[in-house]
């Protein structure tokens, strides 16, 4: 992560003084709820069309795919479709509607609903799984939020707040802990974790970008399945447009085929 050299070196001579520094930034008497809810708001999009990449690594080897994805939202349904556009994987498209997911395969012309364990495999062999993609509902929806720390990460004051599973939700994780940067409320580092605290998977945010004045978001991640070794895929953004205008009937079952 890039940083002005005058800005780090401030940042650093505050806290070897003491913490001075990070105490001032994230004196905000915020809970839990308040900073994800700031989160919540800040990587809502309610129309956007984005261009990215998923390159999977494993044990060395590794595969790109490209990929435009189309994505609206009223605040409470997210529908998206995702068309794969590298030579592979050309025409393979997955579209989430209101909760339910579908993929369509131009090579056997077939269209598929995922539902049920199949939510929880393996997307595309990456590390991330149907259910990550599926999950379209605001955090403060889904969890409960306890502030548990403060530290600096990469450089950045940051809030690390553990969240479990509301009594009525049923979200991918269980229990997922968040390193919540201060200043820009974005998720630097996500701990996944399965009911019996056991630690799946890890996502770092490895840079962030000002997409339009005052609004931040991750555009370099890294996800890392912990019950697999070897192997962890990078997402990165290469263009994101929001309050992009969707042409009608784009994102619809009728458009997969």
């Amino acid at each position: 992560m890039k940083f002005q050299g005058k800005v780090c070196f401030l940042l650093m001579a505050f806290l070897m003084a003491g913490g001075v520094f990070l105490n001032h930034v994230l004196a905000q008497d915020l809970s839990g709820y308040e900073i994800m809810k700031k989160v919540d708001e800040n990587q809502f999009i309610k129309s956007a069309r984005i261009e990215s990449e998923m390159i999977i690594v494993d044990r060395g080897r590794e595969i790109v795919k490209e990929m435009i994805m189309f994505v609206e939202s009223d605040g409470e349904v997210t529908n998206a479709l995702v068309e794969f556009v590298n030579p592979r994987d050309r025409g393979t498209k997955y579209l989430l509607m209101d909760d339910e997911l579908w993929m369509y395969f131009p090579d056997a012309e077939d269209l598929i609903r995922i539902s049920g364990h199949m939510l929880e495999q393996r997307m595309m062999g990456s590390d991330f799984s149907y259910q990550d993609t599926l999950e379209s509902e605001q955090l403060v929806e889904l969890y409960e939020f306890e502030i548990i720390g403060e530290e600096v990460l990469d450089g950045r004051p940051v809030y690390i707040i553990d969240a479990k599973a509301r009594e009525d939700e049923e979200p991918a994780y269980y229990q997922r802990k968040f390193w919540v940067d201060g200043e820009r409320f974005v998720i630097l580092r996500e701990e996944m974790y399965a009911r019996g605290g056991r630690l799946l998977k890890v996502m770092e945010t490895r840079e962030v970008k000002e997409v339009v004045e005052g609004r931040w978001m991750p555009v370099d991640m890294v996800m890392e399945d912990k019950l697999r070794e070897g192997t962890e895929t990078i997402y990165r953004i290469n263009k994101i447009e929001l309050d992009y205008n969707i042409p009608a009937g784009k994102i619809s079952l009728e458009a997969l085929q």
